[in-house]
């Protein structure tokens, strides 16, 4: 059975003493929570100290990044590697994130390498898919994150692929107070699994979690965990306030 996941995108937001303030905050608030994995994905400049504090309180939360480049090390100005992730205790990265795909000209390609790398090295990547409000209202949500999907796992094996988690999120419905309805989020993500069960067989499909993402709050969380193929959520804003995100960690109760 796929363990949920949810995981807090916190974008350029808070300093150091802001974060650690907000990871206290949420730990006590979440720490008889069992049956949803918990990611925190702070900005670069904080993630070794909400690493310390997770480390010395020991809670049930794990660290994300919001980026990373494929390489280890190199003439690469203001890139972050896998091998300085792993330093300070990250275990998940973010990539292929629509903002960064919008502003950043990130392409499926980078994408692609950016997932082989953090697998590599032992990071676990969520990856991000999902189309513009043209593009479904031309009714191409089918053709974009077949091949956003298809482009970002090529070259992958089996074993590979049950390690990602995919968050679709409809760039429409990120930071914009609109969201997709669960039955529509549903149907999406059934057709992301149904494409990887016929690239990658159907016992692989059924391992790979897959998220939603998109203007995620503490009231409309339940609608869409209640749906089967919908397996966590990629929280923005809400992730910002404690109290908020815990609600949503706590969607059951």
């Amino acid at each position: 059975m796929r363990k949920s996941i949810i995981a807090g995108n916190w974008k350029m937001n808070k300093t150091a003493e802001e974060a650690v303030e907000l990871v206290q905050d949420l730990i006590p608030l979440v720490a008889d929570v069992e049956d949803v994995e918990i990611v925190v994905c702070p900005p670069f400049t904080v993630l070794k100290s909400i690493s310390t504090v997770i480390e010395f309180s020991n809670p049930n939360i794990s660290l994300g990044a919001q980026d990373m480049h494929w390489e280890e090390k190199g003439a690469y100005t203001g890139e972050i590697s896998p091998v300085m992730l792993l330093d300070i205790g990250v275990k998940y990265a973010i990539i292929g994130h629509s903002e960064r795909r919008q502003y950043f000209g990130e392409t499926d390609e980078m994408v692609n390498k950016k997932v082989k790398s953090a697998l590599s090295h032992g990071l676990i990547p969520i990856t991000c898919i999902g189309e513009t409000i043209e593009q479904r209202e031309a009714g191409e949500t089918q053709r974009v994150v077949t091949t956003q999907l298809l482009k970002g796992l090529e070259g992958l094996k089996r074993e590979d692929i049950e390690k990602v988690v995919i968050a679709y999120e409809p760039v429409w419905a990120i930071g914009t107070g609109r969201w997709a309805t669960p039955e529509d989020a549903n149907d999406v993500i059934r057709s992301i699994r149904a494409l990887i069960g016929a690239q990658f067989g159907v016992e692989t499909a059924k391992k790979v979690r897959i998220q939603y993402g998109g203007s995620v709050t503490p009231e409309n969380i339940a609608g869409f965990m209640d749906e089967p193929e919908i397996d966590g959520a990629l929280v923005g804003g809400a992730s910002l306030d404690a109290e908020s995100f815990a609600k949503i960690v706590k969607f059951r109760q």
